[in-house]
C-alpha cells in the first residue's frame, strides 16, 4: 500500500516493490503537488487518487526514471524519429531542439509537471519569443515545440520510463491569427498574363500550380513519364524536397491520398509540351553534360531544380513588376479558392488537393465554404423574389 508523505507544499507517495536479490528493500517514489485554489477536500481526493495510480503503475511493472529530457530526447531520435519520419519533419524537430533543451532539457522526465511545460508554452507566446522579429511565436510554431515534446513523452510511456504524458494537460495560448492573402482572381489573372512573356519553366510552373494546387514538392517531383499528352492528365506519385543533411531527395508523397491524377487545362498542357521539347534541345546541345532526371522541372544541366528556386524567381518577379508577393503557397489556396466557389463539394475539394481527408479541408478552408454557401443563399433569394418578402402572417 501506498504511503504519503507532505513535504512543504507537496506530497511524497511511496509505494513497496519488495526485495532484491540481494534482500535490498526497493521502493518507488514520486511527488505530486497540488494546483493553487484546490480545497482541502479537493487535494484530499485528488491526492488519494495519484496514490492509487501510482501503485497500481508499480503493480504493473513501471519505474520511474531519473533520465533527463535531453537524454531521453536524444535517444527518441536516434530509435525512432530516425527510420520513422519523414526527413523534412525530422529536421524540424531537430531544429525545435534549441528552444527546448534549454527549458527542460536538464530535468529528470519523471519530474516535469504539466505546470511547468504550460510555462514554457505560454513563454513562446509572449514579446520576443522570436528572436528574428522579436514578435511572439506563431500558434502554428508553438504547436510544433509541444508536439516536439509529447513525441518524446508518448515513447517514454511506451518503454515504460513514466506512467502518463504530461502535455496532454497543456494548451496552445490563442494568439492573433493572421488570415494569410491569397491572389484574388483578378490579382491571378494579371500575375499569369506577364508570366505569359517569361521563360517557358516558369510559365509552365506557374501555370500549372494555380491550376491544379499541387504542393510545390509535388510540382518539382513530377516526372515526364507522369504526364499524360494524349488524355490531358498529370499524376503525382512523388515528392522533391531538400534539407541540410541530405540535399535535394526524391520522397513519398505526404499522404496517401496525395498519391491522386487530375485532368490538366489543354492550353497549360502546350506550354508543357513547349518546355519537353526546349528540354530535349538542351540535352541534345549538352551531350554528356546533361543530368537525365526525367524531371519537368530542372537546373541548367537536368538535375532536380532547387525548393527554393521558384519561390525565389516569383519575389523577383514580382518586385520588378510591382505586383503583390504572397508565396508559393498562396497558388495552392487560389486554386482551393476557384473550386469552392464553383460548388464543388468538400469530398471532391480534399480530392483535388490531395488532403489526407475531408476534415483537414474543412479545418484550412471553412471561412471559403461558408462564403460559398452564404452565395448560394443570396443566389436563392432572388430566384426566390417573387414570393412575399414580409414573413408575418
Amino acid at each position: 500500500m501506498a504511503t504519503i508523505k507532505k513535504r512543504g507544499n507537496s506530497y511524497l507517495i511511496r509505494v513497496s516493490c519488495g526485495y532484491d536479490v540481494n534482500g535490498r528493500h526497493k521502493e518507488q517514489s514520486m511527488t505530486w503537488k497540488p494546483d493553487e485554489g484546490m480545497t482541502k477536500r479537493q487535494v484530499e481526493k485528488e491526492l488519494n487518487r495519484q496514490a492509487v495510480m501510482f501503485e497500481e503503475a508499480c503493480n504493473r511493472g513501471f519505474k520511474t526514471s531519473a533520465m533527463k529530457f535531453q537524454e531521453l530526447a536524444e535517444e527518441w531520435f536516434e530509435n525512432y524519429a530516425k527510420n520513422a519520419l519523414r526527413s523534412t519533419t525530422y529536421e524540424r524537430m531537430l531544429q525545435l531542439t534549441h528552444r527546448v533543451y534549454p527549458a527542460i532539457g536538464h530535468l529528470r522526465i519523471d519530474k516535469i509537471t504539466a505546470r511547468q511545460l504550460q510555462g514554457f508554452v505560454n513563454s513562446l507566446a509572449k514579446e520576443g519569443a522570436n528572436e528574428k522579429t522579436g514578435k511572439p511565436l506563431a500558434p502554428k510554431t508553438i504547436r510544433h515545440n509541444l508536439s516536439f515534446i509529447s513525441d518524446v513523452f508518448s515513447y517514454a510511456v511506451r518503454m515504460d520510463l513514466v506512467a502518463d504524458n504530461p502535455c496532454r494537460k497543456v494548451t496552445i495560448p490563442k494568439g492573433e491569427v493572421k488570415e494569410k492573402p491569397i491572389y484574388s482572381q483578378e490579382e491571378m489573372a494579371q500575375l499569369l498574363t506577364v508570366i505569359n512573356g517569361e521563360p517557358t519553366k516558369y510559365r509552365a510552373f506557374f501555370f500549372l500550380i494555380a491550376y491544379s494546387g499541387f504542393r510545390r514538392s509535388e510540382m518539382l517531383g513530377l516526372e515526364w513519364k507522369d504526364v499524360d499528352f494524349e488524355h490531358n492528365i498529370i499524376s503525382i506519385k512523388r515528392t522533391s524536397n531538400y534539407t541540410s543533411e541530405r540535399g535535394i531527395y526524391t520522397d513519398t508523397t505526404k499522404t496517401k491520398r496525395s498519391k491522386r491524377v487530375l485532368k490538366i487545362s489543354p492550353y497549360i498542357m502546350d506550354i508543357l509540351k513547349d518546355l519537353k521539347a526546349e528540354q530535349d534541345e538542351e540535352a541534345l546541345r549538352l551531350g554528356d553534360k546533361w543530368v537525365e532526371s526525367d524531371r519537368l522541372f530542372v537546373k541548367w544541366d537536368g538535375s532536380p531544380m532547387n525548393n527554393q528556386t521558384p519561390y525565389g524567381w516569383l519575389k523577383e518577379f514580382c518586385e520588378k513588376n510591382d505586383m503583390p508577393f504572397y508565396g508559393i503557397h498562396s497558388f495552392r489556396h487560389f486554386a482551393a479558392s476557384a473550386l469552392i466557389s464553383a460548388g464543388l463539394d468538400v469530398t471532391t475539394v480534399s480530392g483535388a488537393l490531395g488532403h489526407c481527408n475531408s476534415g483537414t479541408t474543412l479545418n484550412v478552408y471553412s471561412h471559403m465554404f461558408q462564403n460559398a454557401q452564404a452565395r448560394v443563399a443570396q443566389a436563392m433569394d432572388g430566384a426566390f423574389s417573387f414570393l412575399p418578402q414580409d414573413s408575418t402572417t
